[in-house]
């Protein structure tokens, strides 16, 4: 119930910050709904609390299974490579939409 929680409260701000008109904030919210589709991976493959999946300890029967922990290994590298480049885009395009294009020099012709 607290990690359906958590996706639901994550979500709902990620959305709300994807909503708003700053680019850092979108690339806040963007963050936010990977952790929370992170979380929906790992609940996905770990219904109950299961031993560790090594190969001499436990009963393999019982054993978490693996695979959804390595596909939030690789979201959250992915989630990070692509919050640092949404983040140096968010630098070098900084209130580009409020500001006026600065002159190039040119004139122009009539």
């Amino acid at each position: 119930m607290i990690l359906a929680l958590t996706i639901g409260v994550l979500t709902a701000g990620g959305v709300y910050l994807m909503m708003q008109r700053s680019m850092v904030r979108g690339v806040f919210g963007l963050t936010l709904i990977s952790h929370a589709a992170n979380f929906i991976l790992l609940s996905a493959g770990v219904s109950a609390w299961r031993v560790e999946p090594l190969s001499n300890r436990g009963d393999q029967s019982v054993a978490a299974d693996p695979l959804p922990q390595a596909f939030v290994l690789t979201a959250i590298v992915i989630t990070l490579a692509v919050t640092i480049f949404m983040l140096a885009l968010a630098v070098l395009g900084h209130d580009d939409d409020q500001r006026r294009a600065p002159e190039t020099g040119e004139e122009r012709e009539s």
